[in-house]
């Protein structure tokens, strides 16, 4: 199983939505995905879903981390 960290913040929108899906397109399955982000990425999720991920939002101070994994 491999883990690829992903650094969205200061990134303007769509780009790190585009990012996350571009590597989750290269996911096997239990591989994970830990991106920091700026913003919660609400519109992500419905995409996630149909791509038959799981993830986790954890809020930081200042930053949100998300844990996206091929199911």
């Amino acid at each position: 199983m491999s883990r690829i960290e992903l650094d969205n913040r200061g990134l303007e929108a769509p780009e790190p939505m585009v990012r996350i899906l571009g590597v989750l397109a290269e996911l096997r399955v239990g591989d994970s995905i830990v991106a920091l982000m700026d913003h919660e990425p609400l519109l992500l999720y419905p995409e996630l879903e149909r791509r038959g991920c799981r993830w986790k939002l954890e809020a930081d101070v200042d930053t949100f981390v998300l844990t996206i994994q091929r199911a």
